[in-house]
């Protein structure tokens, strides 16, 4: 029998035993029927996404569920963007991540602006371009507050930190520090002058919305080239997601970019038309990776309700569509994981072991019952390499 894959990721879903849960973390706490389902009808593990040595970011940690090594591969988080976006990159190109952000006096207020939508995003990168663009610098517009900035030969070895590591902290300490600081600072500064009069932000600001007082550079780097999983392990795919990022390290897997409407990468998503996209997917294609970032996105506000209801409508719209769909085919497998975790309490990510489940035709069932952080203690600790192989292979 022919096997199909459904890689199911809730970014950021792992967390800390809270207090206010009753000692208990978020996945504990919440409805999670069919995940725990699942592990039920399958295995519970942990793996390790985040190599020693590297941050742990949300590229590291997905490049590593997608089965590569980011030890040998990653260059930067900006750089998989780009290939997202289709924008391409020569040689002497450094791509970074361009937050749309607000700042009061001198605190990251907030790294997304609101959650700004993309129609105003595109204005304001689209003025930004209009006044800043040079022979050397270009800027690209993405989706909500993630976009992209190209400076042609740029040095390397430049400090940035992410905006959503620094939520409600002054910015003075986590300015970008090293080879070519000043010109990334002077780009910054020029665009927050720009930033004063823009028509959008006068409307924002009328309408209650937060207004995109800055721009934030971090995640620099160059070109990243992968080899393409059906050379490594002759499938093909699909990539589902909300997010540039996680787009872009498929399309440089070789998997095909399945654009959904109304896809926002937080609560209330397009979950139908991920899951129809899925479905639609496997019709032809081997392997789907379906990508959900609300649970992230939350966890980064610091909003424990908000996180359960975003694991919640993971478990519910994603994970429970694709078991449904799982019984009328009878040759799908399924994993879920986070790529990585993402504290409510500290509000950013963190580097240690996530808990993986996954099911199907070849895969045993253990004894595990539920989907959870501690329910996966004392199993077998694997990489992200390794999880995808056991996953493909069995």
């Amino acid at each position: 029998m022919e096997m199909k894959y459904a890689i199911l990721v809730g970014d950021g879903m792992a967390d800390f035993p809270l207090k206010e849960l009753g000692n208990r973390t978020p996945l504990e706490y919440a409805v999670t029927e069919n995940m725990d389902h699942i592990v039920s009808e399958g295995r519970i593990g942990l793996v390790s996404t985040i190599p020693e040595g590297l941050k742990p970011g949300s590229d590291v940690a997905n490049l590593s569920l997608m089965g590569y090594d980011p030890a040998q591969y990653y260059s930067g988080r900006a750089p998989i963007e780009a290939a997202s976006m289709g924008v391409e990159l020569s040689s002497n190109d450094t791509a970074f991540r361009c937050n749309l952000v607000t700042i009061e006096n001198g605190r990251m207020v907030d790294y997304s602006a609101g959650h700004i939508e993309t129609e105003d995003a595109r204005r304001i990168i689209s003025e930004l371009d209009e006044k800043l663009r040079t022979d050397k610098v270009r800027f690209y517009p993405g989706v909500s507050y993630r976009h992209l900035l190209v400076v042609s030969g740029f040095p390397e070895g430049l400090n940035c930190t992410p905006p959503h590591d620094i939520t409600d902290k002054e910015i003075a300490p986590f300015i970008p520090e090293g080879p070519g600081a000043e010109e990334i600072l002077i780009l910054m500064n020029s665009a927050r002058e720009i930033l004063k009069s823009s028509k959008v932000n006068a409307e924002r600001k009328v309408s209650g919305k937060r207004p995109v007082t800055d721009i934030w550079l971090w995640g620099q780097g160059r070109a990243i080239k992968l080899p393409q999983l059906r050379d490594k392990y002759g499938i093909s795919g699909s990539v589902i997601s909300a997010v540039d990022l996680v787009k872009g390290l498929g399309a440089l897997a070789g998997l095909r970019i399945r654009s959904i409407p109304g896809a926002t990468g937080y609560l209330g998503t397009n979950y139908a038309g991920k899951v129809a996209a899925a479905a639609e997917a496997l019709k032809n294609e081997d392997l789907i990776y379906l990508h959900v970032e609300a649970p992230d996105e939350t966890s980064h506000e610091g909003s424990l309700q908000k996180k359960i209801q975003a694991i919640e409508e993971f478990d519910r719209n994603v994970v429970g569509e694709m078991v449904r769909y799982q019984k009328d085919r009878g040759d799908l497998r399924l994993l879920v994981a986070p790529d990585h975790a993402t504290p409510v309490s500290l509000k950013t990510h963190t580097a240690g072991p996530v808990p993986y489940g996954m099911c199907g035709p070849g895969i045993e069932a253990g004894r595990v019952r539920k989907y959870t952080e501690n329910d996966a203690l004392g199993s077998q600790l694997l990489t992200g390499t390794g999880l995808f192989e056991l996953f493909i292979k069995g």
